[in-house]
């Protein structure tokens, strides 16, 4: 993996980063430069480490060794593919921000669910919302913390097309509103429609990563040249 030549406006620097759980390394970086400055997608296999990647760039995680320092004084949100709901409304359930963030209005509330598209469903239980419908009220959460970087942990997962089109429709809004984006992901087309910049994840390492454009074209690496054919062949 090089990574030294690439330089960023904004950026995420891991060194001698190490992250262990019961005897197994999940995670063992010696040195990458993560790019803040774009939308940027983390594929791999399952079991791979990228959830455990991006809960260290939110410093969820505290890795076992290394640093993680950012160039930016980061505020970021990381939501989760699965983010248990308390047995409330909708709106409830966005509303516990505010526990967070004070300062956060009633009406800037009720403007995010209407942007997500949940003002209809604002009084219904949270726990009995559709999959994607839970997921819009996570980005909403996400958008009322205005956030520079948003962390997204397989964001359309069991999604319908519909209802992931509305999603990366809201990723891409946060990404111009200055919202930088790193998501996890395992469906390439969707990588190729949203991402400038790809991360490839195997076993705990950084294999291989750079634009998409050239990543899909022609990987570097015989993983990643595996990793592609194998995920073409089973869409």
């Amino acid at each position: 993996m090089d990574n030294s030549s690439e330089s960023f406006d904004k950026f995420i620097e891991l060194r001698d980063l190490t992250v262990k759980s019961n005897g197994r390394t999940i995670l063992s970086i010696p040195h990458a430069i993560i790019p803040a400055d774009t939308i940027t997608a983390c594929i791999g296999p399952n079991g791979a480490g990228k959830t455990t990647f991006l809960k260290v760039l939110d410093g969820l995680i505290k890795p076992d060794t290394g640093t993680v320092n950012h160039s930016f004084k980061s505020n970021t949100a990381l939501v989760l593919h699965h983010t248990p709901m308390i047995k409330a409304s909708a709106r409830t359930n966005i509303s516990l921000i505010q526990d967070a963030y004070p300062s956060i209005s009633s009406e800037e509330i009720d403007l995010v669910l209407e942007r997500v598209g949940l003002s209809k469903l604002a009084s219904s239980p949270a726990h009995q919302l559709s999959a994607g419908e839970r997921q819009k009220l996570c980005l909403g959460r996400a958008i009322l913390q205005k956030p520079n970087l948003v962390l997204l942990d397989e964001p359309t997962a069991n999604l319908d097309p519909n209802t992931t089109e509305q999603v990366e429709k809201i990723i891409r809004e946060l990404n111009i509103e200055q919202s930088n984006i790193i998501f996890s992901s395992h469906q390439l087309a969707q990588v190729q429609r949203l991402a400038q910049y790809v991360i490839f994840i195997d076993h705990g390492e950084i294999k291989e990563k750079g634009p998409v454009g050239p990543f899909f074209a022609d990987p570097r690496t015989q993983a990643a040249k595996r990793y592609l054919h194998q995920e073409l062949i089973s869409d």
